[in-house]
């Protein structure tokens, strides 16, 4: 029932409430030196403010193994040539929700700004994939914190060159892992796993999300309380 009401969400507003510019905009298997933005690894990125022991700390409050890392490098394998049709239904239930619309809204025309949701999709369609094969190194807690960044106003529209609202509330950041995991759980199923495998493999997405949501947060908290 959830993947139906989300998926009609996905069909009907894609093409009613927001501009169509982003619901077909090929996104899937494009190499990452064409992902206008994503720049996982390069030395523009800032040195995170937390440390690598920080996250180990973090990654044993999550209850986040060896294991978990292993089921998400298995969702990769199912995944991969899903990210569209997974788009699609995150999408559609950004559009069906007023409150994250407004994240992506031109502030002179007070709609949703096509371009930018475009280009903001080719880089969650490759989040994805680094979600599933992230190395937890230091590139990728310091390219989380660059995330983090983009969706305060110390960065936020800087990336696409747009004119959108300031910041995203930090509020919806953390709310986001249930629907974002809750809707890819059928998507894990697609491809014959075992229902122990996709029962691992979400367990680990929720962990691996709420973990990054985490390292995101760094930005919006006082100085010293993080």
């Amino acid at each position: 029932m959830k993947k139906s009401l989300f998926s009609l969400a996905a069909s009907v507003c894609l093409s009613t409430v927001v501009p169509i510019a982003y619901a077909n905009s090929g996104s899937a298997n494009i190499p990452q030196s064409q992902i206008s933005g994503y720049t996982y690894g390069q030395k523009s990125v800032a040195i995170a403010p937390y440390t690598l022991k920080d996250l180990e700390s973090l990654k044993k409050t999550l209850l986040f193994t060896d294991e978990d890392v292993l089921y998400l490098r298995k969702s990769k394998e199912i995944l991969a040539d899903q990210t569209d049709a997974v788009l699609d239904v995150w999408y559609g239930f950004v559009a069906s929700t007023p409150e994250l619309v407004e994240y992506f809204k031109n502030i002179k025309t007070g709609k949703p700004d096509g371009d930018y949701l475009a280009a903001v999709r080719k880089r969650f369609s490759q989040w994805i994939l680094d979600t599933a094969d992230a190395n937890y190194d230091q590139a990728w807690l310091d390219y989380q914190y660059e995330i983090g960044l983009r969706h305060t106003k110390i960065k936020k529209n800087k990336t696409d060159h747009v004119k959108s609202v300031p910041q995203v509330n930090f509020r919806y950041l953390p709310a986001l892992t249930i629907p974002v995991t809750t809707t890819l759980k059928p998507f894990l199923a697609k491809k014959g796993a075992s229902t122990a495998d996709v029962e691992k493999m979400h367990a680990a997405w929720v962990k691996s999300v709420l973990l990054q949501t985490i390292l995101w947060s760094y930005p919006y908290v006082r100085e010293g309380q993080f």
